[in-house]
């Protein structure tokens, strides 16, 4: 399940008061999206899984609560509070919930090289 929290103008989000883990499955919101980013608050149930994918965005997860798994390019990376991950465009990844967890998964434009 997606929702939307629309914004224009400069505005504050407690991100805490946002997390909303579902029984099963994953919701996410996104906080702010405009031309050159979007903010997605993720939350997971835990034994919940992401298949291996890619995105065509260069994206940040800065992990909120809860635990996980993230398999990037073949890495296993412990998600926990505080860890913040940077993800390059077309990186092969999946990821699993060990708890309930909850993150902001940034997606920005890729940078062209030499820029």
């Amino acid at each position: 399940m997606t929702s939307t929290i629309n914004t224009s103008a400069s505005s504050k989000i407690q991100l805490r008061e946002q997390i909303e883990y579902p029984s099963a499955g994953v919701l996410s919101k996104v906080l702010i999206k405009d031309n050159a980013c979007q903010h997605t608050l993720f939350c997971l149930a835990a034994n919940t899984e992401i298949a291996e994918h890619t995105s065509t965005y260069n994206a940040t997860i800065n992990v909120i609560e809860g635990e996980g798994i993230l398999n990037l390019e073949g890495q296993e990376i412990a998600l926990q509070p505080g860890i913040f991950v940077f993800m390059p465009a077309h990186a092969p990844h999946a990821l699993k919930a060990t708890e309930n967890l909850a993150f902001l998964l940034t997606l920005s434009e890729k940078i062209a090289q030499g820029n």
